[in-house]
């Protein structure tokens, strides 16, 4: 049975050093620039993901998504927070704001430098104010 999901200052901080632990598995061998997330699903499941890299670019993925597809693969379809680490705190690009958007913009995303230190927690609609969904 998961746990329950931590909450405030705690369960970030759970989340970015779920988020930074993967960030070291990170293919990077072009950009050099490691990416590590850790999202939360409403179950209290934790699902990591890394960027990898490839000389086609295009085929590369974020670290966000190789988490939100791992969990969606897992049959989650419910979530509460992502955390995502880089060196300098960067927040999600387009795209991977958008595939998280498909469920749900509430979504609180945790942004933290490479030190695990939280720069700012924000919302996916704050990030993506005029996302393609449904309607």
């Amino acid at each position: 049975m998961p746990k329950k999901p931590e909450a405030g200052a705690e369960g970030r901080k759970e989340l970015v050093e779920k988020a930074r632990a993967a960030r070291a598995n990170a293919y990077v061998p072009y950009s050099r620039y490691r990416v590590g997330a850790a999202l939360r699903s409403t179950e209290g499941l934790i699902y990591t993901g890394a960027n990898v890299e490839n000389a086609s670019y295009p085929v590369g993925l974020c670290a966000e998504r190789v988490a939100l597809f791992s969990a969606v693969a897992a049959g989650e379809r419910k979530f509460l927070s992502i955390a995502v680490v880089t060196a300098d705190g960067a927040a999600p690009c387009g795209a991977c704001r958008q595939a998280l958007a498909e469920f749900g913009l509430g979504l609180e995303v945790i942004l933290a430098d490479e030190k695990g230190s939280i720069g700012r927690v924000i919302t996916l609609d704050k990030l993506l104010p005029m996302a393609f969904g449904e309607k």
